[in-house]
């Protein structure tokens, strides 16, 4: 059975804005597009880089230390050093709050 967690309020990532949450010993990034909230784990799998701290453009994340881009949407790796795509985390925006879905 799957369990939602509340990792936030909507106005703690307003759109265009990345916020970092933790669930007991993961860390994710919460962005912001354009009202949508979507999760992805936040260590880049190249090099463990933070991608919360990366430049977003539309709806890709570039990872801060060496570049790799990955769709924030689909966790899918768009462009190297990184080969592997980023775990994503279903989010669900409800009164206010913000809930990572977990297995």
């Amino acid at each position: 059975m799957k369990s939602q967690v509340e990792v936030a309020k909507v106005d703690q990532v307003k759109p265009g804005q990345s916020r970092l949450v933790r669930i007991k010993d993961q860390a994710i990034a919460l962005f912001n597009i354009e009202g949508t909230i979507f999760g992805l784990d936040n260590t880049c799998p190249h090099s463990r880089g933070p991608l919360v701290e990366g430049r977003v453009s539309g709806h890709k994340v570039r990872c801060p230390w060496h570049g790799a881009q990955f769709d924030i949407t689909t966790g899918a790796c768009l462009a190297g050093p990184a080969t592997q795509a980023v775990k994503t985390y279903v989010v669900h925006v409800e009164n206010g709050s913000v809930f990572i879905e977990l297995p």
